[in-house]
Formats: structure tokens, C-alpha cells, sequence
């Protein structure tokens, strides 16, 4: 299972931009509003099913690999995270609260180089 954790010191450096992430098996959220917004919990949650499927270092390896090429590609931060297709996925369907049930495995690489 996961847990939620609330801010804390350790976890304030990812909140520059972010107001949750998921890092296995946590998902880290800047306060009690993000907490009890189902639709943020459910793109952790997927983001979270991703990280199991491609054991844990792969999926960070990845993530990385598809920014940076984002950014050499686009030259825009922004445009770089959003090509990403983890985040393709769980934006796509974080407002589908019953996805994971019917999430089929690897669902991911649907979204590779669709931007």
C-alpha cells in the first residue's frame, strides 16, 4: 500500500512548483487541502502503479531520460515535463477514479513520443 505524507522539512524542496509527488511507496503532498483532493491523490496513485511496473529505479531512470530529451527537443522546461509519458498518463486520466482498476500493465508507452 502507500502513505500519504504531509509536508514536512525533508520533503519542502520538491514544492517549488509541485503541490504533490509519488515516490514509492509515498506520495508527498504541500498540505491537508492536496490530501483530500481525490483527483492529485489519483495521478500519484497512477505515478505510483508506474514506478511498481518498471521496478522502482527504471521508472525514475526514464522519467529523466524523456525530460532531458524534452528539453533538448523543445527547450522549454514546462513543455519538457508535460511530454513525459508518465505525466501523459496520469493527466490524461487522473479524473477517472476507477482507472487503475481497469489500467491495463505498461499502459504508459502508449503515450511515448505522442507530443
Amino acid at each position: 500500500m502507500f502513505k500519504i505524507i504531509i509536508k514536512t522539512k525533508l520533503t519542502s524542496l520538491i514544492y517549488k512548483r509541485a503541490v504533490a509527488a509519488a515516490f514509492f511507496p509515498f506520495i508527498l503532498v504541500k498540505n491537508n487541502k492536496i490530501k483530500n483532493n481525490p483527483r492529485i491523490i489519483n495521478h500519484e496513485l497512477i505515478h505510483l502503479r508506474q514506478q511498481v511496473e518498471l521496478l522502482i529505479l527504471p521508472f525514475y531512470i526514464l522519467y529523466l531520460i524523456e525530460y532531458l530529451y524534452g528539453l533538448i527537443k523543445y527547450k522549454n522546461g514546462t513543455i519538457a515535463y508535460l511530454s513525459i509519458s508518465f505525466e501523459r498518463e496520469a493527466r490524461r486520466n487522473d479524473d477517472n477514479l476507477n482507472y487503475l482498476k481497469n489500467r491495463k500493465t505498461w499502459a504508459f508507452t502508449r503515450y511515448f513520443n505522442s507530443v
